[in-house]
């Protein structure tokens, strides 16, 4: 049941971002998909993982409540994240770009934004160099989720397999949705994985 929460959280913005490029008319190729799935995957484990060595230095009976802490967080986060957006949306419309050498980090905040804006060339098709700054500005969420679970129980194998396969399922039927069903719309659905995180957390205690 946990498991299955905490993947359908981690595939949502993947699956609304998909549907905006479907409505768009802007493809995601399979080679690109691919990569976008693997790269969140990698972010994934790494937090994971990480979470995991924290978790042997504390105290047993202390990871439980950390854990529901960091989820009840990301839940009332994802909540009012739309809110967030817009607020960003405004400061970066007034904000000097400075592009930066590391990854252009103000690009990544761009897509974190609107998705549909890494096309930054416009060709209407994601390439390799533009999936990768997606998948980053998508694993912004995947990496706090996934400490936040790593930290208590987690079977993380079953977690990081089922990601990789509903990652792929998520940007493939919002592509779909986005190209025959979905006119030129904002959606948001980052309440729905705020609702998730916090029946997640909840879980935790028991």
């Amino acid at each position: 049941m946990e498991t299955i929460l905490l993947v359908l959280a981690l595939s949502i913005d993947a699956f609304v971002a998909s549907i905006a490029y479907g409505a768009n008319k802007i493809k995601i190729p399979v080679k690109s998909i691919i990569f976008i799935d693997v790269v969140c995957a990698v972010f994934l484990t790494f937090s994971i993982f990480l979470a995991t060595a924290l978790k042997k230095v504390l105290p047993s009976n202390s990871t439980s409540i950390i854990s529901f802490i960091i989820l009840i967080i990301l839940g009332i986060y994802y909540l009012f994240e739309s809110i967030v957006k817009k607020h960003l949306e405004k400061k970066s419309s007034t904000i000097t770009h400075v592009k930066l050498k590391l990854l252009n980090i103000w690009l990544v905040i761009d897509i974190y934004i609107d998705e549909t804006r890494a096309d930054f060339d416009n060709s209407k098709t994601i390439n390799l160099k533009e999936a990768l700054y997606l998948a980053i500005a998508l694993s912004i969420d995947s990496i706090a989720i996934g400490f936040g679970t790593g930290i208590g129980n987690i079977n993380y194998f079953t977690v990081i397999l089922l990601s990789l396969m509903w990652n792929i399922i998520a940007i493939w039927g919002g592509l779909l949705l986005g190209r025959k069903f979905v006119e030129k719309t904002n959606i948001n659905l980052s309440w729905l994985s705020g609702i998730l995180l916090i029946i997640l957390a909840f879980l935790k205690l028991k």
